[in-house]
């Protein structure tokens, strides 16, 4: 299997972790839309919705509420979308939840450097 997300849960891709643990992986999206654009995986590879059993679906929910008190914490957000596409409208076909914070005031977009030091700081 070629798959990015499997390359980068084996540590095959290096990537801006954010929080991991046995089910999950969040990381920083390297071609993000906002400052704080953070993915969340399952380690074990679902191709969609369809495909993801109910415990690893509940976990990514609850890890996806998780950072979004770290991302209000550590840059201030002002609000946060939550996308996750599947079929053709899936551009990589392992499931993903996109974290997408909306800021009130635009922003402009740092270097993904500077929002990881800010998301790794504990608060």
């Amino acid at each position: 299997m070629d798959c990015i997300f499997c390359k980068i849960i084996k540590g095959e891709i290096p990537s801006y972790k954010i929080f991991e643990d046995d089910l999950v992986l969040a990381f920083l999206d390297i071609h993000p839309d906002t400052n704080g654009h953070i993915l969340i995986i399952p380690k074990k590879h679902y191709v969609d919705i369809m495909d993801l059993d109910a415990e690893t679906r509940n976990h990514i929910f609850e890890i996806a509420q998780t950072l979004k008190t770290k991302l209000e914490k550590n840059l201030e957000i002002d609000g946060l979308t939550l996308i996750q596409n599947n079929g053709s409208a899936q551009e990589i076909k392992h499931f993903h939840l996109h974290l997408k914070p909306y800021y009130e005031k635009k922003q402009p977009l740092l270097p993904i450097e500077e929002i990881y030091q800010k998301l790794k700081k504990e608060q």
